[in-house]
């Protein structure tokens, strides 16, 4: 399968970011770009295990490369808060590394709770709406990286069952093996989302102590 990133709607999409970011200080605009791509891989790769799983499609059609790119924002929104942010009109502020990863902690806490007999799924319940107030809350994101993140922690209440289901139809029945599976697989949004939020704190952090 050739790489997501060379799909021509992808193409398109960065190069029209890239094109409405010139303003911006070129190492900055290319961490832009570099977070981009990886959440665009990180995304469809997903897409792809959910519906591809169990039936051999590996393709990467274009109606799934555009719901990931709508899902991620268009280049307009993605420019304005960069250019916004940039000159200082949204103003991120840099906060404790540690309030950070309390945060992002719980973001990917809700997954591996499921696994806890009994209990799991209302104890990952309350980790999640506990990552969510605190994100909200939190000042080194902007509006985009929030309702991204928002998506990332919310994501694994699709993707688990869709796996379930995926694994039960191509294995005769789910397994405590393929239900572990599905939920490794869910993990990955939020996981991805978590770095790129880390990343941008960690930037902020940099910029402010500069």
């Amino acid at each position: 399968m050739s790489s997501p990133l060379s799909h021509p709607l992808v193409r398109t999409f960065l190069s029209s970011v890239e094109r409405r970011t010139a303003a911006l200080p070129a190492a900055w605009r290319e961490e832009l770009l570099e977070d981009l791509r990886e959440e665009i891989a990180a995304a469809l790769a997903d897409d792809l295990a959910e519906e591809g799983a169990g039936d051999g499609d590996s393709a990467i059609g274009d109606e799934r490369v555009r719901r990931v790119l709508d899902w991620i924002g268009t280049p307009e929104e993605i420019a304005a808060d960069a250019l916004a942010e940039e000159s200082g009109s949204i103003p991120p502020e840099p906060e404790d590394p540690g309030a950070t990863w309390v945060t992002l902690g719980l973001a990917v806490l809700p997954v591996p709770l499921c696994l806890v007999p009994g209990v799991g799924i209302p104890l990952g319940l309350v980790a999640a709406l506990g990552a969510l107030v605190r994100l909200w809350r939190s000042a080194p994101w902007v509006r985009r990286e929030k309702r991204q993140a928002t998506l990332f922690v919310l994501s694994p209440l699709v993707t688990v069952p869709v796996l379930a289901v995926a694994f039960s139809m191509a294995f005769d029945g789910i397994s405590a093996p393929a239900f572990v599976a599905s939920l490794l697989i869910a993990l990955t949004l939020p996981v991805v989302g978590a770095i790129r939020l880390a990343r941008s704190a960690a930037r902020l952090r940099e910029r402010a102590g500069a």
